[in-house]
């Protein structure tokens, strides 16, 4: 299943994301798994608390950095697509 811009986001029950102090670097915990994630991500799973959708995310990400969501929005699919085939990143069940 590939994500849309409709697509509302949520980390999974065990996976969360976490500021590891002796790295001084964000990274994804997730059941005997870590996943080092660089700045992009970081803001990326910022905004993701499973009510927004990848399109306010995406909107939210444009405003804070000056830039089209059209630009945005691709990448931030594409990037938590690869969440998803990992099996840290879930959806929301459409209402």
């Amino acid at each position: 299943m590939s994500l849309t811009p409709d697509s509302v986001p949520r980390l999974p029950r065990g996976v969360r994301l976490r500021h590891d102090t002796v790295r001084d670097a964000h990274v994804l915990l997730a059941p005997e798994r870590t996943f080092d994630l660089d700045q992009n991500a970081v803001a990326v799973l910022s905004l993701v608390d499973g009510s927004r959708s990848i399109r306010a995310i995406a909107e939210a990400l444009a405003l804070q950095y000056e830039v089209d969501r059209g630009v945005i929005e691709p990448d931030v699919i594409a990037m938590l697509d690869g969440l998803l085939l990992k099996r840290v990143l879930e959806t929301v069940p459409a209402a």
